[in-house]
């Protein structure tokens, strides 16, 4: 399994072995270098790996643990013609929209629990045509970040047959035929090849992903990239092993010893990750299981603001662009609001938090 997930890797990074030179060396290379120390800030991160164009991979799901910190710096460097990819994103997605970061965008849901069952800057950019939406299934998506985990182009499902996801296309023929990392076809239906085995006749063929970048929050990780998801993994997990580059914003970076002690509970292994950024809460205004819960002051706030176009603006000049950096952006939500949504170390979220 190691070797394939090393080798996957060298494929995915477009990188090709020399005549003659044993797998071993790349292995050696490539896994056996544990001294790697990636920690690095989080605006050297970004500009190091997601240019404009690239096709981007955003974990966390609806406002449970978005990488957040990474949206606000990529509105701030500016960058744009973002091809991204979510699952059942909400927050970041809607906010890397808004900072006009995004020209297409491959999702099963975009929306914020109750305070946006559909995000709002998304929605109108879905309606006045500056955005390109492609959409799927959750499962349907959860499987095209499984099979690029995996390496391979495709996974059969029987998702979406009997709907017209099959047939309703967010991206036309031609943006598909000028763009290599995008396949040809949405879904393609076919005949099972086994005739009925499983009492299925056809199934649904969904194309894998392989972003050039996949940004995902986590509790904790170590210097050398090996990273440590509490609570639901979403599908961030897939997203990581999926990606040619990965950058891991994290509450703590921890030593590779207590990692150690419960190997059982890493999910992504170092290899997978190109850069570890330290960023307590970096995943705010949404929730951080274990430490720190939704803002809903702040997610009701942003609706509202979002829906005006003129306020939006203002709320991206004077919050966003105009902040040097993560942490300047905290202290304008202050000390005392951040107290407020401090997890419960018994149950992992916030007791007594007003969600109204």
């Amino acid at each position: 399994m190691l070797v394939n997930n090393v080798f996957g890797r060298y494929h995915m990074q477009k990188r090709h072995f020399r005549l003659g030179q044993p797998a071993a060396h790349y292995l050696e290379e490539l896994v056996l270098n544990t001294s790697t120390d990636k920690r690095t800030d989080l605006g050297t991160a970004i500009s190091t790996y997601v240019t404009d164009g690239c096709h981007l991979s955003i974990g966390g799901f609806t406002i449970n643990r978005n990488p957040m910190a990474a949206v606000y710096e990529i509105i701030r460097q500016g960058v744009t013609n973002l091809h991204v990819y979510a699952h059942s994103n909400g927050q970041g997605v809607d906010e890397l929209i808004g900072g006009g970061c995004v020209a297409r965008l491959e999702i099963a849901y975009g929306g914020s629990g109750r305070f946006a069952p559909t995000c709002v800057r998304f929605r109108k950019a879905v309606e006045n045509g500056s955005l390109l939406v492609e959409d799927y299934s959750n499962y349907q998506m959860s499987l095209r970040f499984m099979a690029g985990a995996m390496g391979v182009p495709f996974l059969p499902t029987r998702s979406g047959l009997g709907t017209n996801l099959i047939d309703r296309w967010g991206l036309p023929q031609a943006v598909r035929q000028n763009n290599a990392e995008i396949p040809d076809q949405k879904l393609i239906v076919m005949d099972n090849p086994f005739g009925t085995w499983q009492d299925t006749t056809r199934v649904v063929l969904v194309p894998a992903i392989n972003p050039d970048v996949t940004i995902i929050h986590v509790q904790q990780a170590d210097a050398h990239g090996n990273l440590r998801i509490q609570g639901l993994s979403f599908t961030d997990v897939e997203q990581a092993k999926a990606a040619r580059h990965v950058i891991a914003t994290c509450e703590e970076v921890v030593a590779t010893e207590v990692l150690r002690q419960a190997p059982d509970r890493n999910q992504v292994p170092f290899f997978c990750v190109d850069a570890v950024v330290a960023l307590p809460f970096g995943a705010y205004p949404t929730a951080c299981y274990g430490h720190y819960d939704y803002d809903p002051v702040f997610l009701h706030e942003y609706r509202q603001t979002a829906q005006d176009d003129t306020r939006y603006q203002a709320y991206l000049a004077n919050s966003i662009r105009s902040v040097g950096d993560h942490q300047a952006f905290l202290r304008q939500i202050g000390e005392k609001r951040l107290n407020k949504i401090k997890a419960d170390p018994r149950t992992g979220y916030a007791s007594g938090l007003d969600r109204r």
